[in-house]
């Protein structure tokens, strides 16, 4: 079945909803057939795809490329596109634009933004475009200039108001949901009792209504960004594994024991029984 807007937001109180990044079309195949509830494409492929040390490189046209790859999958999942940084920080008319691409084009289900007050009348824009809107807000990469660095945000007083009543406004616009980042786990709690959409955490604690994690932070593969961060699980060493792979495929083609028979092709049993014959036509051919 696949999943919907309306079916993740009815997801609120009945049970945890899984999110994963996906960037390609192996790893979307993956997550879906992990039954994992929202596959996001983040603009975090910046760093881990592509090797930016940040964010704020990726574009659009790149964003889009691998939205595509994702949605070729057919995924159960609900897919969400990252709204790269500058899409929707110039104008109504862009916001619009770049998100539609993201929909038409990508086949993508949902776009993501990051924000709170100052982005609600691109919310507003894009949702009476008919285009469903996951908000993002506490530690949001792309501000990473404005906020000194990736640093945890609401640990004061006056700051958790501020993110408990941008949760509000973006509820009242009409997202459908809302990513938390590197929020305290009391504040995301407070949050996520307080609203009627569901918050999916990262780096918030376990009382969210979902999580979300980088799928090369879980799986163990190398990238710039988080991979020393408190709120990372590993669940595998890929990179070790695969590391260790390319290694023994090095040796073994060295050593010529690959490939061996089992991986080649003979040339059929007219040739092989005169072997002699196939050599005087080689001799043909070089003379």
């Amino acid at each position: 079945m696949k999943k919907t807007v309306p079916y993740i937001t009815n997801l609120k109180n009945s049970r945890v909803i899984s999110m994963m990044t996906a960037y390609d079309y192996p790893s979307a195949k993956a997550v879906s057939e992990a039954e994992i509830d929202i596959i996001l494409v983040g603009d975090s492929l910046a760093q881990v795809v592509l090797g930016h040390d940040d964010t704020l490189s990726v574009t659009v046209d790149e964003m889009l490329h691998h939205v595509k790859a994702v949605t070729n999958a057919k995924p159960s999942s609900l897919v969400v596109a990252d709204m790269p940084y500058m899409s929707y920080h110039v104008s109504k008319e862009d916001t619009i634009k770049n998100a539609g691409r993201f929909i038409q084009e990508g086949k993508a289900d949902a776009v993501k933004i990051e924000g709170g007050r100052k982005r609600e009348e691109t919310i507003q824009a894009l949702l009476e475009a008919e285009i469903p809107v996951m908000g993002h807000l506490g530690l949001t990469p792309q501000s990473k200039n404005l906020m000194g660095g990736y640093k945890v945000q609401g640990k004061t007083l006056d700051l958790a108001r501020q993110l408990f009543e941008d949760a509000l406004l973006l509820q009242e616009l009409g997202c459908f949901s809302m990513v938390l980042e590197g929020v305290p786990t009391v504040v995301a709690q407070s949050i996520s009792e307080n609203i009627n959409i569901p918050t999916i955490g990262i780096g918030a604690g376990n009382l969210t209504d979902g999580q979300v994690l980088v799928l090369h932070d879980l799986l163990g593969m190398k990238s710039k960004e988080y991979i020393d961060a408190k709120f990372v699980k590993r669940y595998d060493q890929q990179y070790e594994a695969s590391l260790k792979a390319l290694k023994t495929y090095k040796d073994e083609i060295e050593k010529r024991e690959f490939p061996t028979d089992d991986y080649s092709y003979d040339m059929g049993n007219d040739i092989n029984d005169s072997l002699k014959e196939w050599k005087k036509e080689i001799k043909k051919i070089l003379s």
